[in-house]
C-alpha cells in the first residue's frame, strides 16, 4: 500500500546524516532537532505554535486534556474514522456523539450537526479523511455560534489547503482551535516509528497543551495539573525535518496517481472515483473508491491474489464496534457509514507509484469488474 523503501532510498543521505547527527549528539529527547523541526513546521503551517507528540493518538487526547472538560461532557464526532478519534473520547470519560457522514466525501454531514447539540456538548472533532477536507468555514460558524471547540483530526490530511469564500487560504489543522495530526510511517509525512504534533494560534491553549505533553510540567519538578509523557524523540524529529521539504512534492505525486486512477476508471460503472471538496486540495493520504454493483470483497481478495494490496477503511463504523457498544448506538442509526463500510476499498497510494505499476493495478480492477 506505501512504498517506504523506495521513498527513503531517493533521500537515503540526508536521512542517514540527520540520524546520525542525532545519535552523535546524544540529544535523544527534547534536543535540538526538535525544537528546529518544530520551528520548520509552524513556519509550513503558517500556524503560531506545533507542539510535538508521540503519537497521533496522544495528539488528539492531550487537545482534549487543554480544554478542562468534565466526565459526562459531549464531544461530537463520526463514526467513519479510525478509532483513534473516539478512542480518546472514551479514555477521558467523555461521551462520543455520532454524526453521519457524506456519501460522496465520506467528511462529517455538517447539516446534522446541530440537532445533536445539546448543553452538555462542548467541542466537535472533524475528521479530514483520507486527505479530504471537512467544511470547515460551516464547521466555525455553528462551532462560534454555540461556544463550541473545535478540534481538527488532521492525521491524514496534513499539507492539505482550505479555500475560504473570503479567497483567503490556510492549512487544515490551524482553522480550528487545535488540530492533531500523526506522523506514523505511512502518513504522507511520515517518520520511522510513532509520532505526532498538536498545532493551536492560541497562546494560552499553547501553554497548557505543552505542560500536559510533560508531565503536566512548566517549571521542571512542579506540577500545575495532570499530564502525561508524549514526547517526539530527536530522531524522529530529525527524519520528519528532512521530510518536511519534500511534503508538497509528495502530496503531487499523490494526486497525479490519483488522477491516473480517475481517467483509467472513469467509464467504468461499477466503480464511484473519490469526490473532491471544492474548497480543499484533496492529498489523497488513500485513494478509495466506492465498488457498486459488484462484489467488494471478491475484489479485494481477486487483487490481492493478483500482488496488488489494497485494504478497506474501514470495515465497521464505530458505533457498530463491540468496545463502543455501551453507548446504546444499534444498526441503521448511521446509514450512510454503515453503507460506505460495506463498498468501500483503497488501492495502493503513495509517492513512488509509476505508470507501469498504476496500469498494472487498473487493469486488473477493470477485468475483474468486467467478468463479475
Amino acid at each position: 500500500m506505501v512504498d517506504l523503501k523506495t521513498q527513503y532510498e531517493k533521500i537515503k543521505p540526508e536521512i542517514d546524516k540527520a540520524i546520525f547527527d542525532v545519535i552523535e549528539s546524544t540529544a535523544f529527547i527534547n534536543g535540538p532537532k526538535v525544537k528546529e523541526f518544530t520551528a520548520d513546521l509552524e513556519k509550513y503551517l503558517q500556524v503560531k505554535h506545533v507542539i510535538p507528540a508521540a503519537s497521533g493518538t496522544d495528539a488528539l487526547q492531550v487537545a482534549l486534556m487543554a480544554l478542562d472538560l468534565k466526565p459526562g461532557d459531549e464531544v461530537i464526532t463520526t463514526p467513519f474514522t479510525f478509532v483513534a478519534t473516539v478512542e480518546v473520547i472514551a479514555l477521558l470519560g467523555l461521551k462520543p456523539v455520532f454524526v453521519d457522514v457524506y456519501d460522496d466525501t465520506f467528511t462529517i454531514d455538517v447539516s446534522k450537526i446541530e440537532e445533536k447539540i445539546t448543553d452538555k456538548t462542548k467541542a466537535i472533532i472533524p475528521v479530514h479523511l483520507f486527505g479530504q477536507a471537512a467544511e470547515m468555514e460551516k464547521i466555525m460558524e455553528i462551532a462560534n455560534k454555540h461556544n463550541l471547540y473545535v478540534i481538527e483530526d488532521t492525521a491524514q490530511a496534513l499539507g492539505s489547503d482550505y479555500y475560504f469564500e473570503d479567497g483567503s487560504v490556510k492549512k487544515l489543522g490551524t482553522i480550528g482551535h487545535i488540530g492533531a495530526t500523526s506522523f506514523f510511517p505511512s502518513k504522507n509525512l511520515g517518520c520511522f516509528g510513532d509520532g505526532g504534533a498538536i498545532f493551536t494560534n492560541d497562546d494560552k491553549l499553547a501553554e497548557t497543551l505543552r505542560s500536559i505533553v510533560n508531565h503536566g510540567m512548566k517549571v521542571r519538578y512542579y506540577h500545575d495539573t495532570i499530564g502525561v509523557n508524549s514526547r517526539l524523540d530527536s530522531i524522529q524529529a530529525a527524519i520528519l525535518q528532512v521530510k518536511l521539504k519534500y511534503l508538497d512534492q509528495y502530496n503531487d505525486s499523490r494526486r497525479k496517481a490519483a488522477e491516473y486512477y480517475n481517467n483509467a476508471f472513469k467509464d467504468c460503472e461499477k466503480i464511484i472515483t473519490p469526490a473532491i471538496y471544492e474548497k480543499s486540495k484533496h492529498i489523497y493520504h488513500q485513494y478509495t473508491l466506492k465498488i457498486i454493483n459488484a462484489d467488494r470483497d471478491k475484489l479485494k481478495n481477486y487483487l490481492i491474489d493478483k500482488g496488488i494490496p489494497c485494504a478497506v477503511y474501514y470495515p465497521v463504523p464505530l458505533h457498530l464496534q463491540k468496545a463502543y457498544s455501551y453507548y446504546g448506538y444499534k444498526e441503521g442509526d448511521f446509514p450512510v457509514s454503515e453503507h460506505l463500510s460495506k463498498i468501500v476499498l483503497s488501492l495502493p497510494m503513495h509517492t513512488e507509484l509509476n505508470n507501469e505499476q498504476l496500469e498494472y493495478i487498473t487493469s486488473t480492477v477493470l477485468e475483474f469488474l468486467k467478468n463479475n
